[in-house]
């Protein structure tokens, strides 16, 4: 019992060491790695390339699958190139489960050491997280050699044969026992280690070994195809369809598996060595006979999951992928598009707003309201996807980010309230009462509509790009719109004593309305701050002179503009 308890405690050290050290790499190099994707997508022979290096480095072909899916949901990347990229991603973790069958335990000792007093040192910064990663590979290698050890004494237990001889009679058992093992274990690249380790250790035949490599692969595959299961159709698709290519796979080969055996058996006699080159040619092959159809693979992949109608704006969350949540700069992602989907929602209502007051209509009015709803749904759907973010594990830009990405929600969420309100009050002192404004009135409402909307479009660039000069000529429309209503103010009241029967009828709705238009521009103003003070253009008064700017390089002339 002993033996055993120490066999599971070592597979579970290689389980747990696996995920540290993906998760480790994926918060360092995140943003990184998925720039390094977008730019190496011209075809489907150099994404695959692109997929290998990035997986070789993250050990993880799921975690690629989902920074793989973010760019098919963003359209950045079509469905046939995504698949290439997993086809290479496949070799990358079976190239970096080579290295590790080699004898390195020498080096886990070092690792661990080096490791940890970076990441005591300096915890949180780039050096901690970096040692986060070598403690991880050095346990991975601690985890390998316990394993090994383990097994030596239960490799005599009659028990233990007699179990083995009976799954080795069945390769289909074989298989499931392998993918099985590959979802507990959330990381085909531990069970294929275990499994050479255990071969190597004459626990398991190599010919079983093999089989339990193919149901690896299988399983690494329904991995991910689990956990996207609740996220939307575009991050579903990459994972199926690269589950199609790994079942095809095993397929053609679970009864080539023998001959290869016998072939290869003669010039690589040691069984570790020959389950992890199993595990290498499998992927290798895979690609290359699935490379050049992925376009039909990924039409089947359509066809079972076909993308929902996305043409009219709906209130439900789109983008906010709980699977991305392990890897904060992919999660950060998810959330910032989420927000430009609240802002969309947003601008309907906006734009709907006019045609309420121009043409009277009280459905359009019912239904721009219900749209609020959609609006606060959102806002709560975000903030809670944020809060389940590691802030620990964030980097300084992507923390400052995620405290953007709250500020502009909560802004949209206002913004919606407000229009709510207006709404409600055409509908009571304009429609019902069937009131108009004058042609004057009318004219000026319009005005402040247009730059309204102008100025909601440029906050959402500000906020999706972070430009400093766009954030500059952001809040300077709001000095323009607080002058140009306060002089329709005063033009509205000019009619008032010209006695214009229409102003006079709506006289406390106009003065209400234009400035409920005024607050809701101050809202969208308010996204460039947090630009503009991370630029240090933003003094606590009034936007900086030319010198202070001139020192980041952003501008030279000078900005005579009070920040209201």
């Amino acid at each position: 019992m002993k033996h055993l308890l120490n066999l599971l405690a070592a597979i579970a050290l290689l389980v747990w060491s696996t995920q540290l050290v993906r998760t480790g790499i994926l918060r360092v190099f995140g943003a990184n790695l998925r720039q390094v994707l977008a730019r190496s997508i011209g075809n489907r022979i150099t994404a695959a390339l692109s997929g290998l290096g990035v997986t070789a480095l993250v050990q993880s072909s799921t975690a690629t699958a989902l920074i793989v899916s973010s760019f098919v949901g963003q359209g950045l990347l079509s469905l046939p190139v995504a698949l290439a990229v997993m086809l290479g991603a496949d070799i990358g973790t079976s190239l970096m489960t080579v290295v590790f069958s080699f004898d390195l335990s020498w080096l886990s000792p070092l690792l661990i050491l080096g490791g940890v007093v970076m990441f005591i040192s300096r915890q949180q910064t780039a050096v901690g997280r970096v040692g986060r990663v070598l403690i991880g590979l050095g346990l991975m290698l601690l985890a390998l050699r316990l394993v090994s050890q383990s097994t030596e004494v239960l490799t005599q237990s009659p028990v233990v044969k007699a179990l083995l001889v009976s799954v080795n009679s069945d390769l289909l058992l074989e298989i499931t026992v392998g993918a099985a093992l590959a979802l507990m274990a959330y990381s085909s690249l531990a069970i294929v280690l275990l499994t050479a380790t255990l071969a190597a250790s004459g626990v398991v035949p190599t010919d079983m070994a093999l089989g339990m490599v193919l149901g690896a692969n299988l399983g690494s595959g329904l991995l991910a195809v689990v956990t996207t299961a609740r996220s939307a159709i575009e991050v579903r698709q990459v994972p199926l369809g690269n589950l199609m290519f790994k079942a095809l796979g095993v397929l053609l080969a679970a009864p080539l598996a023998p001959e290869w055996l016998h072939g290869m058996q003669p010039y690589v006699p040691d069984p570790a060595t020959l389950v992890v080159l199993f595990h290498l040619s499998f992927n290798i092959a895979v690609a290359l006979l699935f490379i050049g159809v992925t376009q039909v693979v990924a039409r089947w992949v359509e066809r079972l999951l076909p993308k929902p109608d996305r043409n009219r704006v709906a209130g439900r969350p789109h983008h906010l992928d709980p699977s991305a949540l392990a890897t904060p700069s992919l999660a950060i992602s998810c959330a910032a598009r989420e927000a430009m989907h609240q802002a969309d929602v947003v601008e309907t209502m906006m734009v709907g707003l006019l045609a309420v007051i121009k043409n009277n209509d009280l459905r359009l009015a019912e239904e721009l309201r219900k749209l609020d709803d959609s609006v606060d749904e959102l806002y709560s759907a975000i903030k809670y996807y944020l809060t389940k973010i590691s802030r620990e594990a964030l980097a300084e830009e992507e923390s400052r980010r995620w405290a953007d990405i709250i500020s502009f929600t909560i802004n949209m969420e206002q913004i919606g309230d407000t229009v709510e309100r207006v709404l409600l009050d055409i509908e009571d002192k304009k429609i019902k009462t069937g009131r108009n404004f004058s042609d004057a009135g009318m004219a000026e409402i319009c005005e402040l509509h247009a730059r309204l909307i102008d100025n909601l479009r440029l906050g959402m660039s500000v906020f999706l790009n972070g430009n400093v000069r766009d954030a500059q000529k952001l809040l300077e429309e709001k000095a323009r719109f607080r002058d140009l209503e306060r002089a329709y103010a005063t033009s509205h009241l000019v009619r008032l004593t010209d006695n214009t029967v229409q102003s006079i009828e709506t006289s406390s709705l106009h003065i209400d309305l234009i400035s409920d238009l005024k607050r809701i521009n101050s809202h969208i103003c308010s996204i460039a701050y947090p630009i503009l003070d991370c630029a240090g253009a933003l003094a606590p008064n009034r936007l900086r002179a030319s010198q202070g700017l001139t020192e980041h390089g952003l501008r030279t002339e000078a900005i005579p503009l009070r920040v209201l």
